[in-house]
C-alpha cells in the first residue's frame, strides 16, 4: 500500500511521540467502534490510519468449508437427499461424487440407472454445489489428495452404516486415518435395496399365480421361498417402514413465499420413485414463473387411477422427495385429482402446466378431465417432456433382469440385517 507522503508520520514518532501516540490509539478506537456500533455516527479516519482496513479484509475473506460425499444414487431417494442434507450442513459448500457404473458393477452389482440419470438427480438436489461425475467406489490414496489439492475438499463425509469393499475393508479407512473424515446419521426406513424389493413384490404376485413349472428359476437358496401353497416370497420385498415427522419435513422446506405479485406456476401428478424426468419437466416449470407450485397425488387416488400396485412410494414419501430438488418453492401434500377454481384462487396460481410424457392411468374410468377449470381460464400450457421415462418404465428394467436383482437383493440383505442388529443410537440429524 502506497502513500502521497509519510515525512510527516516520522517527524510525528521523533519529535511528539507521547502525543503521536495518543492520537494513534484514539484513531484506532474510533475505527473500529464504526464496525461495532454502526448506530453510532462516528466518522471512519482512513487518511490517518489506513492500514485498519487490513483487519476487515481479513474477516471478510474467511476460507468456506468445502465438504465431499459420494455415492451411487441409483433409485434415487429421500434418503439420499436427507444425507446430503446433513453433509451439507457440515460445511459451506458441497462437493458430491457419482460413483461410476463400472464401479457399482464390480463392487455392488449392475446399477437400475444410468449415469446421465444418477447425475441428473443429483445436481437436482438444492443442497450440491458441485457434482463429480464416474467417481470411484473406495476413495483411494491417490484420489483422497485429488479431492484435497484439485477440489479444495476439508472433510469426506459418509453416514454411519458401513460401507465395506468386496474383501470386507472399509472403504473410507484413508479418510478416517487422516483426521478428514466426518459421520452423519442414516435416514431409517428406505434404501435402494428396499424400493428394488417393492418392485421385485410384482414378480411374486404374478408368480404365485402360475404353475410351479412356470415360475422363474431363480436360485432358491439366495432368493425366493415357496411355501406349501405355491407361493412366492421375494427377499427384500416389504411395506415402506417409513415413519414420517414433521421436523423432517421442515428441514426440506425452504421456507419460502411467494409475493404478491408472483407468477405462481402449478404442476401435479404423483411423482413416483422420483426420477430424473420429474427432475427436468420441474426444472422446465419453475423457468415460467417466479414459484413452482408441486402437488403430490394422495395414496388412494394414485391407486384408483393405476391399481394396487401402486404407488410403490407412499405420499410422504414421495413429497419430500419433491421438496428436496431444487426447482421446487412448495408442495401440496395430498393433492386434488381435479385443479378446480378453489385451488387455483387459493394459491393465486397464474399458470397450470402438465408434461406430454405420463404414467398411463387405465383406471381413468371416464373421470373428468382434471384441468379443465385452468383451459377454460386459459391459464394451462402442456410442456414438451425433456426425458421419456416413467416410473413404470424405470420399474420394468428390474423386472426384465429380476433374477439378477433378486441375487443382488440377497447379499444386501445380510448386510442390512448386521446393521440393524448392531444399530445404536446417533444423535438426532
Amino acid at each position: 500500500m502506497e502513500f502521497e507522503s509519510s515525512s510527516w508520520i516520522r517527524d510525528g514518532v521523533c519529535f511528539y511521540p507521547h502525543l503521536f501516540g495518543g492520537i494513534m490509539i484514539t484513531c484506532a478506537l474510533l475505527s473500529f467502534s464504526t464496525s461495532y456500533f454502526g448506530m453510532i455516527g462516528v466518522p471512519a479516519m482512513p487518511h490517518l490510519f489506513p492500514d485498519l482496513r487490513v483487519f476487515h479484509k481479513k474477516k471478510s475473506a474467511k476460507k468456506r468449508v468445502r465438504v465431499y460425499m459420494d455415492g451411487c444414487f441409483d433409485l434415487m431417494h429421500y434418503g439420499h437427499a436427507n444425507a446430503l442434507r446433513q453433509a451439507k450442513a457440515l460445511g459451506d459448500e458441497l462437493v458430491v461424487g457419482v460413483v461410476s457404473d463400472e464401479e457399482i458393477i464390480a463392487n455392488k452389482g449392475p446399477p437400475v440407472l444410468s449415469m446421465e440419470e444418477r447425475l441428473a438427480l443429483v445436481s437436482g438436489l438444492k443442497w450440491v454445489d458441485e457434482v463429480i461425475p464416474n467417481a470411484p467406489y473406495e476413495i483411494t490414496e491417490e484420489f483422497m489428495h485429488r479431492l484435497f489439492k484439485e477440489h479444495k475438499i476439508d472433510y469426506i463425509i459418509h453416514g454411519d452404516d458401513p460401507c465395506l469393499l468386496p474383501d470386507g475393508t472399509d472403504a473410507y479407512a484413508l479418510a478416517k486415518k487422516a483426521g478428514r473424515y466426518k459421520q452423519i446419521k442414516r435416514t431409517e426406513g428406505v434404501s435402494s435395496t428396499d424400493i428394488v424389493g417393492r418392485i421385485l413384490s410384482w414378480v411374486k404376485e404374478a408368480n404365485a399365480k402360475k404353475p410351479c413349472s412356470e415360475l422363474p428359476q431363480a436360485d432358491e437358496s439366495e432368493s425366493v421361498n415357496r411355501n406349501t401353497n405355491n407361493k412366492v416370497q421375494v427377499k427384500g420385498a416389504q411395506v415402506s417402514s417409513f415413519l414420517p415427522t414433521s421436523r423432517r419435513i421442515v428441514q426440506f422446506s425452504n421456507d419460502k413465499v411467494p409475493g404478491p405479485n408472483s407468477r405462481i406456476v402449478y404442476i401435479d401428478g404423483a411423482f413416483d420413485l422420483f426420477h430424473a424426468g420429474h427432475v427436468e419437466i420441474l426444472k422446465s416449470a419453475r423457468a415460467l414463473g417466479d414459484f413452482l407450485l408441486v402437488g403430490v397425488y394422495p395414496d388412494q387416488t394414485v391407486s384408483e387411477l393405476r391399481g394396487s400396485r401402486y404407488p410403490l412410494m407412499n405420499l410422504h414419501e414421495r413429497s419430500l422427495s419433491v421438496l428436496a430438488c431444487r426447482y421446487v418453492d412448495e408442495v401440496i401434500i395430498g393433492a386434488p385429482w381435479e385443479v378446480t377454481k378453489d385451488v387455483i384462487t387459493t394459491f393465486n396460481i397464474s399458470l397450470v402446466v402438465h408434461g406430454t410424457v405420463a404414467e398411463k392411468n387405465p383406471l381413468l374410468n371416464g373421470k373428468p378431465d382434471p384441468y379443465a377449470v385452468p383451459k377454460s381460464m386459459g391459464i394451462f400450457q402442456t410442456l414438451e417432456s425433456p426425458k421419456d421415462i416413467t416410473t413404470t418404465s424405470i420399474a420394468e428394467r428390474i423386472i426384465a433382469n429380476h433374477e439378477i436383482y433378486l441375487k443382488r437383493n440377497a447379499k444386501k440383505e445380510a448386510s442390512e440385517k448386521k446393521y440393524y442388529e448392531e444399530k445404536t443410537f446417533v444423535a438426532a440429524d
